[in-house]
């Protein structure tokens, strides 16, 4: 079976191949990581939605015309990386580029399920070419969460927060009074780092022209290392040995507590669903014992008003006063 569709995409032709191959540029409308090698015989891995990473192999590439690469599913049996084919044609039309996109070599049920996935990611390339991103993916926070999918779905949260930091931001204070908004990205890309080497993952020099770039590069490294070990067993942390599970799920408390923090200096909303706000609170306060708090890694906690919802009850319980946070679903 083939899926087959086009859309028209307000933008020209190498503005638009940019949007369909470059991470920088898929984070804003269909990947939370993205890792490509474009060039034919150059491989590829977009994690797509938290829990669901695709890959495969680019075998044409036609810069501003044409990309062509295999397709399959990290842990899947019947789609596994590499086993179907997507062609992506660009042709100027008027109004902007028609992008048609062509998926070869499914089964009947797995065209049905990837024709919903493509109009879903095709709308939401429209939308990105027209606004410059579009927003939050409302299929961005699984159902059933796991140290993984967590760490994927608060990071999806906090880059986009980073997307909205404007360089007159960069030196704006944060909660973290010892911080600037670069500082705390600073901070937070040395933490990712620091837990992608407990799963083997060489971190190599910072990348990227803006904060969300290097914050998206390093915590692509670390979540990829992260898939490829697993959960299972002991890492070691620093001097301490823990729980796989465990040590990840530190990255997901990061992740959203300094999205709220990058919010809270740049004057915008962080929006999350109450299932990821109550996931992280409760890994939060497995982590966060009396003891670490002794060490004065986080303040005592701060009561949370009745209308602050899970994601104000986390940052509260990490030590921040929380004026007006809210969780929606």
């Amino acid at each position: 079976m083939t899926f087959d569709k086009s859309v028209l995409v307000p933008l020209n032709a190498d503005e638009t191949f940019a949007l369909i191959t470059e991470p920088g540029r898929l984070r804003r409308w269909q990947v939370i990581t993205a890792r490509v090698d474009l060039r034919a015989g150059g491989d590829y891995r977009w994690t797509i939605v938290p829990g669901h990473s695709a890959g495969g192999t680019i075998t044409e590439v036609e810069p501003g015309r044409r990309i062509v690469f295999t397709w399959g599913w990290e842990g899947s049996a019947d789609l596994p990386p590499g086993a179907s084919t997507v062609v992506i044609t660009l042709e100027p039309s008027a109004g902007g580029t028609l992008v048609r996109l062509v998926h070869e070599g499914l089964t009947g049920e797995q065209e049905a399920s990837h024709a919903m996935g493509w109009d879903h990611y095709l709308g939401r390339l429209v939308r990105a070419a027209a606004d410059g991103d579009a927003g939050a993916d409302e299929w961005g926070t699984p159902q059933e969460l796991d140290p993984i999918s967590a760490a994927e779905a608060t990071l999806a949260a906090c880059q986009l927060v980073l997307r909205g930091v404007s360089e007159a931001d960069y030196h704006s204070p944060t909660v973290c009074t010892e911080f600037d908004v670069t500082q705390l990205a600073d901070h937070l890309i040395g933490s990712v780092n620091f837990l992608g080497a407990a799963a083997g993952a060489d971190a190599g020099p910072a990348a990227g022209a803006t904060l969300e770039a290097r914050v998206a590069a390093a915590a692509q490294v670390t979540l990829e290392a992260w898939h490829a070990r697993g959960l299972d067993g002991e890492v070691k942390v620093g001097p301490h040995e823990l729980p796989a599970g465990a040590a990840l799920g530190i990255l997901s408390v990061e992740f959203l507590v300094h999205a709220w923090d990058f919010a809270q200096a740049t004057g915008q909303q962080l929006t999350v669903s109450d299932g990821l706000s109550g996931y992280v609170l409760g890994v939060a306060s497995q982590i966060i014992t009396p003891e670490v708090r002794a060490g004065g890694s986080f303040a005592n906690p701060v009561e949370a008003g009745p209308d602050a919802g899970l994601l104000g009850r986390l940052i509260g319980f990490t030590g921040r006063a929380v004026p007006s946070a809210r969780s929606s679903i």
